[in-house]
């Protein structure tokens, strides 16, 4: 590759990079507002009449509940912490989790322009069908005392915070000017803990997007490209590199449809690129944040649990669409590259909206008493190898960003 191709390259990854993140943007925003509020809002007492012990109806507010939420899986990560530690059963936590990222209308919309239809249909009802799992699975080997560790653990991190009893009804709190103060407080320490795993997870998707060529990835799914229908082994091994390549990839639950439309166009199969999708869960920067909600032991067991559950979902979506002759038919799809990138569309007006109310959050958080700007200040002081190689890395992300619109400008 020669100069001019490296720098043409180069500005391609960066433009993909910034676009991903625009795409994404208000869906953030709105995951950390309703974590946020979750947090300043509700009452444990609450939350234990509508998302207590794992059963039907808990389980089904769960995923209504992520239905309605956020698609971004960092938002979706702090606002499923928020609703275990003030009282949601386990299960139903997972479901709200997997549904926020899984059975969200936006969603949809983005799977259907990228792959189409069958994708879709696939994505819900195998999202469903990753909770049912999931839950089937957590029934039989959940570890309970591990569980209650991790409750008593949060609850004790609340410490200082008033106790439930002590807080007004939310019907009070929510017309109270000092409690939207707190709503911004929460905002800004979530923002606080993933900033960096957000920068550098978009970052390296749009690198792999414009410098690793299509060829690699057609050599990790064994008989992709080819005529003839894998078999189920080649299909067993698609639904496992699938969460690999997902975690190499990894920018969220919609910025990874345009990759996933990548490695479709190549050959990979229905249950191959389903599992891609299903993965956004399983991946390194959403395990560190579950380790820092949960501490290791837990993340590692939800992160067993959801690979069991979406392998398992990935290949009975693959059966039962060829059962009834749904498969789709790989025509060559387009990739993400071949997408408008900053079009004044619904996400322009959302990703104004949403910043709009950052800014008012901003002017609740740091335009107010002093003393509430320096409360809570000694929070995770404590950094890990790490938190400061992410640091690091994140802080060359943006030297890498900054380098590329420079570039684009000049060329």
């Amino acid at each position: 590759m020669n100069d001019s191709g490296f720098l043409s390259t180069y500005s391609e990854a960066v433009l993909t990079s910034l676009s991903f993140f625009w795409k994404a943007l208000w869906a953030f925003i709105l995951g950390y507002i309703v974590s946020s509020a979750i947090q300043v809002f509700v009452t444990r007492e609450r939350m234990k009449q509508t998302m207590g012990e794992a059963g039907k109806k808990s389980i089904a507010l769960g995923t209504f509940f992520g239905f309605i939420s956020s698609s971004c899986s960092f938002a979706a990560l702090a606002t499923t912490k928020s609703l275990f530690k003030k009282g949601a059963g386990f299960v139903p936590a997972l479901a709200f989790l997997l549904a926020s990222t899984n059975l969200v209308i936006e969603l949809g919309f983005i799977i259907a322009i990228f792959l189409g239809w069958q994708f879709v249909v696939g994505e819900y009802l195998g999202g469903l069908i990753l909770i049912i799992l999931t839950w089937q699975i957590v029934r039989f080997t959940r570890p309970k005392e591990l569980i209650r560790k991790v409750r008593r653990k949060l609850n004790d991190e609340e410490g200082k915070e008033k106790n439930d009893k002590d807080i007004p009804d939310w019907k009070e709190r929510i017309t109270s000017k000092q409690a939207w103060k707190q709503v911004a407080r929460h905002y800004f320490m979530e923002w606080g803990m993933v900033w960096k795993d957000v920068t550098f997870g978009f970052t390296i998707a749009g690198v792999i997007a414009a410098f690793v060529p299509t060829a690699f990835f057609q050599t990790l799914f064994i008989g992709s490209g080819q005529n003839s229908n894998p078999g189920f082994f080649a299909i067993l091994e698609h639904t496992i590199v699938g969460p690999v390549a997902a975690f190499f990839t990894f920018i969220g639950s919609m910025g990874n449809i345009p990759l996933a439309s990548i490695l479709y166009s190549n050959g990979v199969s229905f249950a191959g690129v389903m599992a891609f999708i299903f993965s956004d869960l399983v991946v390194f920067p959403v395990i560190r944040v579950n380790a820092k909600y949960y501490g290791w032991k837990l993340a590692l067991y939800i992160l067993g649990v959801f690979l069991a559950a979406l392998i398992a979902t990935a290949i009975i979506m693959h059966y039962g669409f060829a059962l009834f002759g749904l498969l789709p038919q790989n025509s060559g799809g387009q990739s993400a590259a071949q997408t408008e990138r900053f079009a004044i569309d619904y996400t322009f007006w959302l990703n104004l909206i949403f910043l709009v109310i950052t800014g008012i959050l901003t002017w609740l958080r740091f335009g107010g008493d002093k003393q509430q700007q320096h409360q809570h200040h000694h929070h995770g002081g404590n950094k890990g190898i790490v938190e400061q190689v992410l640091f690091y890395l994140a802080i060359l992300s943006y030297i890498w960003l900054a380098g590329g619109i420079i570039v684009s400008l000049i060329t």
